[in-house]
């Protein structure tokens, strides 16, 4: 099971070293799970510094799919991988939605990560509008057809309309989300659950069978709170 925790545009390099300190001295409490931090890109560094050592994974929150090239304000897999920074997180919806990344970008920025020997959590979901249509299953047919499933491939199943607005999937419907993702690919792939996760309702969510972890958001950005869905997923 994983937890990771994706900081968004928050944390710059001291508030996260303060966070890994504290993360690092509570390791030995998540034992046989596996967490991540994604902190923004300038806050890496650190984190992969004072993560140094343990078994709490870093990885970013985008990746470019060329090495190298004229692409102002991208990130290569390569650079990642210099930093020591364990994988990245491609297709979040906030990407798709405010800067217009298409399921081909996803698709072009999981295959270079994970050529490059990082592990990818793609994220898949669908919005408000959509599931009220019944397109659920035909967004995410669309969205997870582009991906190719591998052992470093982690799915992120996040309704867009759960994210940030204090909504969230029921457990019932986390699970049937979870059970048709893992129908469209041949080869097992995890599949996290991300949506306004917090530590009232993560041992809810992560006790149904196909719900393999939690892709955190602002419950992350607190070390108790994060450390609480933790220790949940140390019990499911």
């Amino acid at each position: 099971m994983l937890i990771a925790g994706n900081w968004k545009m928050y944390k710059g390099p001291a508030e996260t070293a303060e966070f890994c300190v504290e993360l690092k001295r509570r390791e030995a409490d998540f034992e046989g799970i596996e967490v991540a931090v994604c902190p923004p890109f300038t806050s890496l560094a650190v984190a992969v510094q004072v993560l140094a050592g343990t078994d709490i994974a870093v990885a970013a929150q985008n990746v470019h799919w060329e090495d190298e090239g004229a692409f102002t304000g991208e990130v290569s897999a390569p650079m990642l991988r210099e930093l020591g920074v364990y994988g990245a997180i491609v297709g979040h919806s906030e990407r798709r939605q405010l800067f217009g990344e298409t399921d081909e970008h996803v698709a072009k920025r999981a295959r270079a990560a994970l050529d490059a020997g990082l592990s990818v959590i793609a994220c898949v979901g669908e919005t408000e509008a959509e599931r009220e249509a019944g397109e659920t299953e035909d967004v995410l047919r669309r969205q997870v057809s582009v991906l190719e499933a591998e052992d470093n491939l982690v799915v992120a199943y996040e309704p867009v309309w759960a994210i940030g607005t204090g909504k969230t999937a029921t457990p019932d419907m986390a699970q049937e989300a979870h059970a048709f993702i893992k129908s469209l690919v041949d080869v097992p792939v995890p599949v996290l659950y991300g949506g306004s996760v917090k530590a009232e309702n993560a041992a809810e969510l992560l006790s149904q069978p196909d719900v393999d972890g939690a892709l955190v958001g602002g419950a992350s950005l607190d070390v108790e709170s994060f450390a609480a869905i933790c220790l949940s997923a140390t019990r499911s």
